[in-house]
């Protein structure tokens, strides 16, 4: 999942614990959210930064939330489609796990994966939010020195 620091960072997270992940107005990376189980992990990603890249892990907590500022007249997410009975738009709530020591940056990743196996190196992908598959998350783990003890069965 990705988020520009300078609007919400991982030290934003790290700090509150949890957050409701809003805002979302891409129906793909939107999809991408509904697939989600409480549980899954998840890499924080910087973008719009001076170097981009993966900077921590999260952990999904609640899935199916239904994404409070597309109802806002006063947010820049209000979707004028959208109504009470019909929201388009969903979100989950995450939590924070880990800040990583150093930023595994774009052009290391590049370095490391394809855009095959990683869909963040696709020319023109500005998801949001995307998939990751297990070995991948895995080999990304262990790039940042991977200090939890965690199930690689349980990354996403």
């Amino acid at each position: 999942m990705k988020s520009e620091p300078d609007v919400y960072g991982i030290t934003n997270l790290e700090q509150q614990g949890k957050t409701v992940w809003d805002g979302v107005r891409n129906y793909q990376a939107r999809n991408f959210m509904r697939q989600m189980q409480p549980e899954d992990l998840v890499f924080f990603y910087h973008s719009n930064t001076k170097t981009p890249g993966i900077v921590g892990l999260m952990r999904v907590v609640k899935t199916d939330i239904i994404d409070p500022t597309q109802f806002d007249l006063k947010s820049e997410y209000y979707d004028p489609k959208s109504t009470l009975n019909s929201p388009r738009w969903q979100t989950v709530l995450v939590e924070f796990v880990e800040a990583f020591a150093n930023c595994i940056s774009i052009s290391v990743l590049r370095g490391k994966f394809d855009a095959d196996e990683l869909i963040l190196l696709r020319k023109g992908n500005r998801l949001s939010v995307m998939p990751i598959v297990e070995d991948v998350a895995v080999k990304i783990l262990a790039m940042k020195g991977n200090s939890l003890n965690i199930e690689p069965l349980s990354i996403e």
